[in-house]
Formats: C-alpha cells, sequence, structure tokens
C-alpha cells in the first residue's frame, strides 16, 4: 500500500503543495509569495488600540480581533499570524493575528517532498494538478450522477448539489462528494452545503455520515435539515483555492507561470488577457525568474480577445 505523502513545489509568486494518495491528489493548498503562514510570529507596532487593535509590521495591516491588552498606540509588540489576507470580493480585509508574548519565528517547514522545478517531468499534474486548478477555477466538480457548484461568499462558502440520480440517493453520495472537495480545495470556515431534500430521517443521518467518514477532523457540522443543507465549521488559516481563484487576473497569471516553465528551453513570449498581463508586467521579479528557467528572454503580449483562462506561451 502507498501512504498518502505531501508534494512541495516552489514555484513563481506561490508555493504548491499536493497530497497524493494512489496517484491521486486528496488535499491541497497554496501559499502566495510573500504572506506570512499562520503559525509564524512577527515584530509589530501598534497602529490602532482599539478593539479590533490593528497593527503593522513590513507594510502589512494585520487586524487583532481580540484586541492587544496593556500595549499602548506606536509601541512594539509581537503578534501570532492566526489567518493570512483572504482575496477576493473583499480586498480590503487584512489577515487576523493575535498579540503574543513569544519571540518572533517562522513557522517550522512543511514535512513533505520537495520536488525538482521545472523537471521533464510534471509530476503535480500527472496526478490532477491540472484539473484541480480548473476546478477553481469554474467552480464546478462533477461525478458519476452528479456535480457540485461551489462559490465563495463573504459570509461562508456555499455548495450546491446538483443531479439526476434519485434524491435520497443523491443526497448522501452528494454529501460525501462535497466533504471530499472540501478538503481537497482547502475550504475552511463556514462552509453550506446543499442537498437534495431526503425523504427520511434515515437518508439524512445517511448525508450526514458520509461527510463525516470523508472529512478529516477538527470541524463541527449541524444535522442535515429538513429541507438538506448541513452548515459545516473547519479552521481557516488560508485562502481556499476557490477563494484564490476569485482574484482572477492574479490567479490566472501565476497559472501561466507554471505552465511556461514546462515548455522546451529558449525565449517565450506569455499571451494572455491584458489584466493578466498588467499582473506580470508589474513584477519584473518574476519575469526575471522565469527567464532563468528556461534559459531565454520572456516577453508580454496582451490579447484582448482572449478569455481571461485562455492564456498561452509561444516559443520565440
Amino acid at each position: 500500500m502507498t501512504l498518502p505523502e505531501w508534494w512541495i513545489e516552489r514555484g513563481i509568486g506561490e508555493t504548491r503543495f499536493a497530497l497524493v494518495e494512489h496517484g491521486e491528489i486528496v488535499e491541497a493548498r497554496i501559499d502566495l509569495e510573500g504572506a506570512a503562514p499562520a503559525g509564524t510570529v512577527l515584530e509589530a507596532r501598534l497602529r490602532q488600540a482599539a478593539k479590533p487593535a490593528i497593527a503593522v509590521t513590513g507594510g502589512v495591516e494585520y487586524l487583532l480581533p481580540k484586541g492587544a491588552p496593556g500595549v499602548t498606540e506606536g509601541a512594539a509588540l509581537n503578534i501570532e499570524v492566526t489567518r493570512q489576507a483572504i482575496p477576493g470580493s473583499e480586498p480590503w480585509k487584512r489577515p487576523l493575528a493575535r498579540a503574543t508574548g513569544e519571540e518572533a519565528r517562522e513557522t517550522p517547514p512543511f514535512a513533505g517532498r520537495d520536488l525538482a522545478f521545472p523537471a521533464p517531468r510534471d509530476a503535480l499534474a500527472e496526478a490532477g494538478w491540472n484539473d484541480l486548478i480548473e476546478e477553481a477555477r469554474s467552480g464546478v466538480l462533477r461525478f458519476a450522477g452528479g456535480e457540485l457548484r461551489i462559490a465563495a461568499t463573504p459570509a461562508m462558502t456555499l455548495i450546491d448539489v446538483d443531479g439526476f440520480l434519485p434524491p435520497d440517493e443523491l443526497a448522501v453520495l452528494g454529501a460525501g462528494e462535497a466533504a471530499k472537495a472540501v478538503r481537497r480545495l482547502d475550504i475552511g470556515g463556514s462552509i453550506g452545503i446543499d442537498l437534495p431534500t431526503a425523504g427520511s430521517r434515515l437518508v439524512r443521518q445517511a448525508a450526514a455520515e458520509a461527510i463525516d467518514d470523508r472529512l478529516e477532523q477538527p470541524f463541527e457540522r449541524t444535522a442535515v435539515n429538513g429541507f438538506g443543507f448541513i452548515q459545516i465549521v473547519r479552521p481557516r488559516r488560508r485562502a481556499s483555492l476557490i477563494e484564490l481563484a476569485q482574484d482572477r487576473a492574479a490567479f490566472e497569471a501565476r497559472v501561466l507561470l507554471r505552465r511556461a516553465a514546462f515548455e522546451r528551453s529558449g525565449g517565450k513570449n506569455l499571451v494572455a488577457y491584458p489584466a493578466v498581463i498588467a499582473v506580470l508586467d508589474a513584477r519584473p521579479a518574476w519575469i526575471e525568474a522565469l527567464s532563468r528557467q528556461v534559459g531565454g528572454a520572456v516577453g508580454l503580449r496582451a490579447g484582448a480577445n482572449l478569455p481571461i483562462s485562455a492564456s498561452h506561451v509561444e516559443n520565440s
């Protein structure tokens, strides 16, 4: 039996993590460049003492929901990051932290196997990484007999289960598939799953048990109510892949950089929707890093008629 193993791919602008079991990705996460992971302790200065307090370090503001008791405005303090910034529909939201008496520290290195990047063989793609990115981009996950539609809202992530199976069967199967998607796409916080209305309490219990069987602790959940709705709450320490994809231009820019790194060596032109090109043009260090990876000059060309997800690489 092959044990699950975390694979780590350190790309341009992001680090990718994938838990691979039997050759398939069962859990994934992405850490953005420059974002302090949850658990990091930073030296900061208190900008606002009133709750919710605000501390600043390295030009980044952190919200302290529990305040900073005993610390006056302008004073130094240490903070522990509890949640990274969440991109998307509410860009004004700050990352979260708490005041702490601990000394500044980085998070321990993530335990896993570092993949060579770029490499002759795209191991992550073989395990389903490109399919995972499309799921994050579209919010649609299909399974035998139905599909999930996932949408991130300011209040919670919503998962709608639909299909052509009998409602009782679809409710149980869809609940299990939704739980697998929550894990696969690194969805945390408050999650609502809308199942087909089940005809009996036993079916609703079976649907809830399907979630328990497939979703690792820690999490809390309600029972499935008579309308087929169940709510789950999981720790939320970073943005889910669904939330990262909401910051669409930056998301597609990083996807394009990864794709280009696996092209044959030599000069490249990156062709993409104008907003994607604007993201890349504003980050010359990313282009320089890609140039070193491919062994040639990298140019940028905007294609106004391209869909935002239709970026591609041309050899120059």
